[in-house]
């Protein structure tokens, strides 16, 4: 019989692989809110294909989801994009998510760096689950 603390233990481990599904986004609507991003970004496939067309600011947001956080050939990102990139880091849906709602603390608490900046001042509010939902779509 399992002690009340391995139950414990199951049962938070997979809470935890259970919460980005929980918390998964509707694509469809952060295709719509994509307008807000534009400014800054486009999402352009390899092949050339011109999915989003916007702003050459902010890098190409093609195949972000799965792609290693500040990995863009040519773009230069900030101290904090590169901090986690030297770690390695991959984006996926949670982490897209929290780092579009509010760039610059989520930067300094996931590199453990309080001097770590985020270029990216934009913060959404709300809809951050459905724009990485639909960032998850164009790959």
């Amino acid at each position: 019989m399992k002690s009340l603390s391995q139950i414990a233990t199951l049962s938070a481990i997979l809470t935890a692989f259970a919460l980005p599904v929980l918390a998964a986004g509707d694509a469809e609507k952060g295709e719509d809110l994509f307008k807000r991003c534009k400014a800054c970004h486009s999402i352009i496939s390899p092949d050339g294909a011109k999915i989003q067309m916007g702003g050459k600011t902010g890098p190409n947001l093609f195949g972000v989801i799965g792609r290693q956080i500040g990995s863009v050939p040519d773009f230069k990102y900030g101290s904090g994009l590169t901090e986690l990139n030297a770690k390695g880091m991959i984006w996926d849906e949670a982490l897209l998510a929290a780092y579009i709602a509010n760039p610059t603390p989520w930067v300094k608490e996931q590199s453990g760096d309080p001097a770590a900046s985020a270029k990216m001042a934009f913060k959404m509010a709300s809809g951050a689950e459905d724009m990485a939902a639909y960032l998850a779509t164009t790959k």
